[in-house]
């Protein structure tokens, strides 16, 4: 080979190193939506934040209160999933904006620890001054900071942003290691935001009509206290932290947490008093007049400052009393008020144990609401089919239709969070949210992934569909298909009473498994009656409570293809009573009524490798949805989109090729017998 060719070679192959990474001896092309730090200088993506002065200013603060490491949970003082703008201080901090996930800072190294759901979603929102962590577990931020500090060392925590659970967990790993865990009341993150923190949420408190509630909040008080009562501990006070807690009982809603109608709150309820603690110039004279009709007697509701709930924890605990509490929700600030001897801890409070059976007519509104946001969802689809041929529908674009449709049907009061809508390989990463940095076309060319849900008076909704208008791989079809299997057979599950989620979530799973695929999310969450969207004590994860008759939860198995796309299936379903021939223990056994009323897409479906006693699932669902909203759809005149329904709710072995390997084999041999073949 002569100079000049080898001088060539050797140009294109640095060219080719400094595009393309090279995976197995294959050219692949270099992801520029994620960050490399392993370059110099590092590659930024522009989604990314820029965060090295308010690291170094957080820094300053440390040193000031001469701590070496400062932890930093994605939390506020109620311990939701959903916080308000003000209190996502990890976010402004580490430009990562996903729900889980914590970070910490030593005076050399920063992390952001959080799980696979993120991974992506991190590496192209933070810069190179934090490490990604991919685990997320109070053992192994304590393992990595303790790399960086020395014996004596303090380890700085808000302990208001601190669940006792959690201030428990870092406590004990941190025993014996000559380092200290400190309480810090004034939140260091906060001293540097500064005037950039966004304000207190300002808009008025509002209580819901009866007609969309389950019981009078003077029913739901007279319930909670006759749990105190039959106690064996005898509580004479419960104390509610989780924000959903004080509007349930109350039946108040507030704006406070974007798509979650709860307000900043806590509740004290004695047996002879009530106490409720929030922001007092928020309150209306009809709120007062609502809360006071019984003044005075045992449920007159005295409104207190939201700032002076230590103070009145601190006093009350001075009689001869014990406080009832839920330690999922009560972080550590006022938990360690309480003395231990003064304190029950339970898991769940007595209100979110109670909250998560529906009564009849919280189940009938519930089912209520999904007919009419249905309408919405298939509106959606046919608005789809009929758009992204064009070319003109973008991931955000597509978001805002559904949203707007949403808002046509009655009692809606907005969006259950913010709309999941990704074409592509954006569907790949479980809850992408589009932005104008990430917005892309959606195509026919592609699988296309929309995760919404609506909130209205009498419920809150949640679905995930994906879908496909042009010509699917054989392995997209299989992925989907095999998704979908793993739906349909936890659905049509029977169990016994008080099963736990955890212990039937794998069902969903094993169609996947059986071919060497899996998903790395939870496969369902409770639900509410205008509550947040993920509802707990509800669900299949283990840290679940076991299924009884009147619960609601999501069924939602998927499958990421990094880099290609994604799918999920996502239904709620009610729990109620099976239909079994025995009843062993006397209990009857349990199953799920599906009350999601979208069909899934038929071009994704491989029949060939579903059983008849799945199909036959299905398609009884789509009778149930023909009778249950074609009606709703004619009523809205909504025509075309009933003519959709009635195509896309046709039974599986009626329509085209949608044949099973073994009803294809009967036909071939009964053309045969025939002698037509």
């Amino acid at each position: 080979m002569g100079k000049v060719m080898k001088g060539f070679v050797w140009t294109l192959t640095l060219i080719l190193f400094i595009q393309y990474g090279f995976v197995e001896g294959v050219p692949q092309p270099r992801d520029t939506t994620i960050r490399n730090c392993s370059v110099s200088p590092p590659y930024i993506p522009p989604t990314a934040k820029i965060s090295t002065e308010d690291l170094n200013k957080l820094r300053q603060q440390m040193i000031e209160h001469n701590i070496t490491a400062y932890i930093i949970p994605a939390t506020d003082p109620h311990l939701g999933e959903y916080t308000a703008n003000r209190e996502k201080r990890r976010q402004w901090l580490t430009g990562f904006t996903g729900s889980s996930g914590t970070a910490a800072v030593t005076l050399t190294r920063a992390a952001v620890f959080t799980d696979s759901r993120y991974w992506t979603q991190a590496e192209r929102q933070m810069d190179c001054n934090w490490e990604l962590q991919k685990i997320l577990s109070a053992s192994e931020i304590v393992s990595w900071i303790l790399q960086e500090l020395k014996e004596g060392d303090e380890i700085g925590f808000d302990p208001f942003l601190f669940s006792i659970d959690d201030w428990q967990s870092f406590d004990s790993l941190l025993q014996d290691s000559g380092r200290i865990l400190r309480s810090i009341p004034n939140n260091l993150v906060d001293a540097v935001w500064g005037g950039q923190r966004p304000a207190l949420p300002d808009k008025e408190i509002y209580f819901i009509p009866n007609e969309f509630v389950g019981s009078t909040w003077q029913e739901k008080v007279t319930d909670i206290r006759k749990q105190m009562e039959q106690h064996p501990q005898k509580p004479s006070a419960v104390l509610l932290s989780a924000l959903e807690e004080s509007a349930w009982l109350f039946n108040l809603r507030g704006s406070d947490i974007p798509n979650n109608p709860f307000f900043y709150s806590y509740s004290l309820l004695t047996t002879d008093s009530i106490r409720l603690f929030l922001n007092v110039s928020r309150i209306s004279d009809d709120i007062r007049t609502y809360l006071n009709t019984n003044c005075p007697g045992s449920t007159c509701v005295q409104i207190l400052d939201y700032e002076k709930v230590r103070e009145a924890v601190t006093d009350y605990v001075k009689g001869n009393v014990k406080v009832w509490i839920g330690s999922r929700y009560t972080n550590y600030g006022v938990y360690e008020v309480i003395p231990k001897k003064k304190l029950l801890s339970e898991t769940y409070s007595p209100v979110l144990m109670t909250k998560a059976v529906k009564t009849e007519k919280e189940q009938e509104l519930l089912k209520q609401c999904h007919i009419r946001d249905a309408v919405a969802v298939v509106e959606y689809l046919l608005w789809l089919e009929q758009n992204v041929p064009k070319d003109v529908v973008t991931e955000i674009s597509g978001a805002d239709y559904v949203d707007g449709l949403r808002a046509k049907q009655a009692h809606f009061k907005g969006p259950s969070f913010g709309t999941i809508s990704a074409g592509g390989l954006n569907a790949a990463l479980p809850h992408y949210r589009p932005d104008n940095q990430t917005d892309r076309k959606l195509s026919v060319k592609e699988m296309y992934l929309v995760d919404s849900g609506g909130q209205y008076y009498d419920g809150t909704t949640d679905i995930t569909r994906t879908v496909h208008w042009g010509t699917p791989t054989d392995f997209e079809k299989e992925a989907y298909t095999r998704v979908l299997m793993g739906n349909i057979e936890l659905s049509r599950l029977v169990f016994p009473p008080r099963t736990p989620g955890r212990a039937i979530e794998s069902i969903a799973r094993q169609a996947l498994w059986a071919v060497g695929l899996n998903y790395g999310h939870g496969t369902g969450h409770g639900i509410g009656n205008f509550f947040a969207v993920h509802e707990w004590p509800v669900g299949l994860q283990s840290n679940n409570i076991g299924f009884t008759k009147g619960m609601f939860t999501s069924i939602e198995p998927g499958y990421y293809h990094d880099g290609y796309f994604g799918i999920r299936i996502e239904d709620i379903a009610v729990v109620v009573e099976a239909d079994t021939k025995n009843t062993f223990g006397g209990d009857k056994y349990l199953t799920f009524e599906t009350v999601t009323l979208v069909p899934y897409d038929r071009k994704l479906i491989d029949t060939s490798l579903m059983t008849d006693v799945q199909i036959k699932h299905v398609d009884k669902h789509y009778e149930k949805i023909r009778k249950t909203l074609g009606p709703e759809l004619q009523k809205q005149n909504l025509h075309e989109a009933f003519k959709w329904l009635e195509e896309n709710t046709k039974p599986l072995l009626s329509h085209g090729n949608f044949i099973t390997a073994s009803t294809g084999v009967l036909i071939v041999t009964f053309i045969a017998n025939l002698g037509l073949q």
